[in-house]
Protein backbone atom coordinates (compact mmCIF):
# COMPACT_ATOMS: atom_id res chain seq x y z
CA UNK A 1 0.00 0.00 0.00
CA UNK A 2 2.47 2.84 0.82
CA UNK A 3 4.46 1.89 -2.53
CA UNK A 4 1.31 2.50 -4.41
CA UNK A 5 1.00 6.15 -2.32
CA UNK A 6 4.67 6.82 -2.97
CA UNK A 7 4.04 5.91 -6.89
CA UNK A 8 0.75 8.63 -6.71
CA UNK A 9 2.77 11.25 -5.34
CA UNK A 10 5.59 10.85 -8.02
CA UNK A 11 3.00 10.98 -10.54
CA UNK A 12 1.09 14.45 -8.97
CA UNK A 13 4.25 15.74 -8.24
CA UNK A 14 5.84 15.25 -11.81
CA UNK A 15 2.46 16.48 -13.35
CA UNK A 16 3.84 20.25 -12.73
CA UNK A 17 6.26 19.73 -15.59
CA UNK A 18 2.91 19.74 -17.44
CA UNK A 19 3.23 23.62 -17.13
CA UNK A 20 5.83 23.69 -19.40
CA UNK A 21 3.12 23.59 -22.07
CA UNK A 22 1.69 26.71 -21.28
CA UNK A 23 5.09 28.88 -20.51
CA UNK A 24 5.88 27.56 -23.99
CA UNK A 25 2.59 28.88 -24.92
CA UNK A 26 3.18 31.82 -23.46
CA UNK A 27 6.88 32.77 -24.76
CA UNK A 28 5.34 31.56 -28.34
CA UNK A 29 2.45 34.74 -27.86
CA UNK A 30 5.11 37.34 -26.66
CA UNK A 31 6.47 36.43 -29.68
CA UNK A 32 3.72 37.25 -31.97
CA UNK A 33 3.05 40.04 -29.86
CA UNK A 34 6.70 41.53 -30.01
CA UNK A 35 5.81 41.08 -33.85
CA UNK A 36 2.62 43.09 -33.02
CA UNK A 37 4.69 46.00 -31.64
CA UNK A 38 7.16 46.16 -34.01
CA UNK A 39 4.26 46.79 -36.46
CA UNK A 40 2.72 49.43 -34.45
CA UNK A 41 5.81 51.55 -34.29
CA UNK A 42 6.92 50.98 -37.71
CA UNK A 43 3.89 52.69 -38.07
CA UNK A 44 4.31 55.29 -35.94
CA UNK A 45 7.57 55.97 -37.37
CA UNK A 46 5.92 56.29 -40.71
CA UNK A 47 3.39 58.83 -39.63
CA UNK A 48 5.23 60.76 -36.87
CA UNK A 49 6.11 63.68 -38.94
CA UNK A 50 2.20 64.07 -40.09
CA UNK A 51 -0.16 63.42 -37.24
CA UNK A 52 -1.53 65.30 -34.49
CA UNK A 53 0.10 65.93 -30.84
CA UNK A 54 -3.05 64.08 -29.56
CA UNK A 55 -2.47 61.26 -32.52
CA UNK A 56 1.19 61.06 -31.41
CA UNK A 57 0.17 60.83 -27.37
CA UNK A 58 -2.28 57.95 -28.29
CA UNK A 59 0.05 56.05 -30.15
CA UNK A 60 2.70 55.91 -27.45
CA UNK A 61 0.43 55.15 -24.78
CA UNK A 62 -1.02 52.06 -27.20
CA UNK A 63 2.98 51.33 -27.12
CA UNK A 64 3.18 51.98 -23.47
CA UNK A 65 0.27 49.72 -23.18
CA UNK A 66 2.00 46.66 -25.35
CA UNK A 67 4.86 47.28 -23.18
CA UNK A 68 2.91 46.38 -19.81
CA UNK A 69 1.53 43.74 -21.21
CA UNK A 70 4.57 41.97 -22.27
CA UNK A 71 6.41 42.78 -19.12
CA UNK A 72 2.95 40.92 -17.33
CA UNK A 73 3.47 38.04 -19.70
CA UNK A 74 7.45 37.61 -18.80
CA UNK A 75 6.73 37.94 -15.07
CA UNK A 76 3.94 34.98 -15.40
CA UNK A 77 6.52 32.84 -17.42
CA UNK A 78 9.08 33.76 -15.22
CA UNK A 79 7.62 33.60 -11.59
CA UNK A 80 5.21 30.65 -12.57
CA UNK A 81 8.20 28.34 -13.80
CA UNK A 82 10.39 29.60 -10.57
CA UNK A 83 7.53 28.50 -8.28
CA UNK A 84 5.47 25.52 -9.56
CA UNK A 85 8.01 23.65 -11.79
CA UNK A 86 11.77 24.10 -11.03
CA UNK A 87 14.34 26.44 -10.25
CA UNK A 88 16.52 28.17 -13.00
CA UNK A 89 19.84 26.92 -13.11
CA UNK A 90 21.72 29.87 -15.06
CA UNK A 91 20.35 32.10 -11.88
CA UNK A 92 22.87 30.02 -9.79
CA UNK A 93 26.14 30.71 -8.65
CA UNK A 94 26.06 34.03 -11.38
CA UNK A 95 26.74 37.35 -9.11
CA UNK A 96 24.25 39.76 -9.77
CA UNK A 97 22.60 38.18 -12.81
CA UNK A 98 18.86 37.31 -12.56
CA UNK A 99 19.31 38.11 -8.67
CA UNK A 100 15.30 38.98 -8.29
CA UNK A 101 14.51 34.97 -9.65
CA UNK A 102 12.98 32.89 -7.09
CA UNK A 103 11.81 36.11 -5.17
CA UNK A 104 8.49 36.92 -6.67
CA UNK A 105 6.01 34.15 -4.71
CA UNK A 106 2.10 33.74 -5.88
CA UNK A 107 1.07 36.37 -3.73
CA UNK A 108 3.47 38.96 -4.95
CA UNK A 109 2.47 37.74 -8.36
CA UNK A 110 -0.95 38.54 -7.78
CA UNK A 111 -0.55 41.97 -6.86
CA UNK A 112 1.82 42.51 -9.84
CA UNK A 113 -0.56 40.92 -12.20
CA UNK A 114 -3.63 43.33 -10.38
CA UNK A 115 -0.98 46.27 -10.56
CA UNK A 116 0.47 45.80 -14.50
CA UNK A 117 -3.75 45.17 -14.93
CA UNK A 118 -4.74 49.15 -13.48
CA UNK A 119 -2.04 50.82 -15.09
CA UNK A 120 -3.38 48.71 -18.22
CA UNK A 121 -6.49 50.42 -17.73
CA UNK A 122 -5.70 53.50 -16.61
CA UNK A 123 -3.60 54.04 -19.77
CA UNK A 124 -6.77 52.42 -22.01
CA UNK A 125 -9.29 55.26 -19.77
CA UNK A 126 -7.06 57.87 -20.81
CA UNK A 127 -6.97 57.15 -24.41
CA UNK A 128 -10.87 56.74 -24.31
CA UNK A 129 -10.59 60.19 -22.53
CA UNK A 130 -8.64 61.68 -25.38
CA UNK A 131 -11.49 60.50 -27.89
CA UNK A 132 -13.96 61.11 -25.55
CA UNK A 133 -15.99 62.29 -29.21
CA UNK A 134 -16.07 59.34 -30.25
CA UNK A 135 -17.56 57.72 -27.19
CA UNK A 136 -21.00 57.91 -25.30
CA UNK A 137 -21.48 58.73 -21.91
CA UNK A 138 -22.54 55.70 -20.74
CA UNK A 139 -19.62 54.13 -22.46
CA UNK A 140 -17.34 56.10 -21.09
CA UNK A 141 -19.26 55.80 -17.42
CA UNK A 142 -19.07 51.90 -17.74
CA UNK A 143 -15.36 51.93 -18.77
CA UNK A 144 -14.31 54.48 -15.34
CA UNK A 145 -16.45 51.85 -13.21
CA UNK A 146 -14.49 48.53 -14.70
CA UNK A 147 -11.48 50.52 -14.06
CA UNK A 148 -12.46 51.33 -10.34
CA UNK A 149 -13.37 47.37 -9.77
CA UNK A 150 -9.60 46.70 -11.06
CA UNK A 151 -8.11 49.00 -8.76
CA UNK A 152 -10.22 47.81 -5.82
CA UNK A 153 -9.39 44.83 -6.75
CA UNK A 154 -5.64 45.26 -6.61
CA UNK A 155 -5.95 47.33 -3.39
CA UNK A 156 -7.65 44.84 -1.98
CA UNK A 157 -5.23 42.20 -2.70
CA UNK A 158 -2.81 44.19 -1.41
CA UNK A 159 -4.46 44.27 1.80
CA UNK A 160 -4.87 40.41 1.71
CA UNK A 161 -1.33 40.37 1.64
CA UNK A 162 0.12 42.78 4.37
CA UNK A 163 -2.45 40.60 6.60
CA UNK A 164 -0.87 37.57 5.29
CA UNK A 165 2.50 38.45 5.68
CA UNK A 166 1.76 40.04 9.31
CA UNK A 167 0.14 36.77 10.34
CA UNK A 168 3.04 34.86 8.67
CA UNK A 169 5.65 36.88 10.93
CA UNK A 170 3.45 36.45 14.24
CA UNK A 171 3.86 33.15 13.89
CA UNK A 172 7.33 33.09 12.81
CA UNK A 173 7.63 35.21 16.14
CA UNK A 174 5.93 32.62 18.35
Amino acid sequence: MKQLELMIERVILASRWLLVVFYLGLTLALLLYGISFARKLWEFLAKVWTIEETDAILKILSLIDASLVASLVVMVIISGYENFVSRFDEAEGKEGELSWLGKIDAGSLKIKVASTIVAISSIHLLQVFLNANQYTSDKIMWLTIVHMAFVFSALLLAYIDRIMAQTKKGKDGD
